[in-house]
């Protein structure tokens, strides 16, 4: 996955997850560990580490939408 793919990922997850994307993350993260599916772990890792730049945990918003 590239960059620009994991950038993008992010900030879907966060316009159709709003302030629960974290958690939507934390979800996938785990359900694909529990199929073993360790390359989708490696990529969701990268989209959570995105979506934590991209938020604003004291709003619980994007930081665009501020």
């Amino acid at each position: 996955m590239s960059d620009w793919e994991i950038w993008a990922y992010a900030q879907k997850t966060i316009e159709q997850h709003g302030a629960k994307a974290p958690r939507h993350v934390a979800s996938r993260l785990g359900e694909l560990a529990a199929a073993g599916d360790m390359d989708g772990v490696q990529a969701w890792q990268q989209i959570a580490a995105k979506v934590d730049q991209l938020m604003d945990y004291r709003t619980g918003r994007p930081l665009s939408k501020q």
